[in-house]
């Protein structure tokens, strides 16, 4: 297949993942070089004392420090100030943001870039593409009641108070075009989960163009879910704040 002259950088935050970094890495790499795009992983590990970034090296090793970037931190400073260090390292002109923890069903893999949120992007012209699991044919699975219900809670909240314009505010596989995801950072205030809302909400604002593409979100296979009783308290902050100002 024909490359295009578009270099997708990917930032992976992790902590904790040494059992599915090197598979999602693996999956990326894949799916890049069948589409004969351009691309570059950033992985930006919080201190992880599992590993991580030893199984990053590795990586390194196997598949070149041109397309794999380890960019660690030295503690856990949240998910939205990973990002902002990632993009520090970016020099893709689309930046794609995604879980490390291979929560984002394989279909997204052998779809991406080519198909899916490349080709969406591509015919439509969006600023942003997100992942959404609430329309079409998007989906959970391997959640608990409990689970599901503070999420779709969680997205009902949002799109009452903040009338974003999208259907999943708290995904986390989007693509952006590298200059719009700057100036959304440089209004972004938040520091947390609370950042992936920020910036739909943000985007909106500043009349950026958003599409959305259906995926189905599975729970982890290895690791422990980051989600408790703390990032709770933050989104709800978040979103009253969010509310207020916006």
């Amino acid at each position: 297949m024909a490359a295009s002259a578009d270099k997708y950088s990917v930032l992976l935050p992790t902590y904790n993942e040494r059992e599915n970094l090197p598979l999602i890495v693996w999956l990326l790499v894949r799916s890049f070089e069948q589409s004969g795009n351009e691309f570059e992983i950033i992985i930006i590990d919080d201190g992880s004392p599992d590993g991580t970034q030893e199984i990053a090296e590795q990586l390194i090793k196997i598949y070149g420090s041109d397309k794999i970037l380890l960019r660690p931190r030295a503690k856990k400073l949240g998910l939205g100030t990973a990002y902002i260090h990632g993009m520090k390292h970016a020099t893709g002109n689309f930046i794609i943001i995604m879980d490390a923890d291979l929560s984002h069903h394989l279909i997204v893999f052998s779809l991406l870039p080519n198909i899916y949120i490349y080709r969406m992007q591509k015919e439509g012209n969006f600023d942003i593409v997100s992942g959404t699991r609430y329309k079409g044919n998007g989906g959970v699975h391997g959640w608990d009641l409990k689970r599901k219900l503070i999420s779709r809670g969680a997205n009902f909240l949002t799109q009452v108070l903040l009338r974003p314009g999208a259907s999943d505010l708290t995904g986390s596989f989007r693509l952006y075009r590298k200059e719009v995801l700057q100036k959304l950072m440089e209004k972004c205030v938040s520091k947390g989960y609370v950042f992936q809302m920020e910036m739909i909400v943000r985007a909106r604002q500043l009349g950026y163009s958003i599409g959305e593409v259906p995926i189905s979100f599975v729970d982890r296979v290895y690791g422990e879910s980051k989600l408790g009783g703390n990032e709770i308290v933050s989104f709800l902050k978040g979103l009253l704040t969010l509310f207020a100002t916006t």
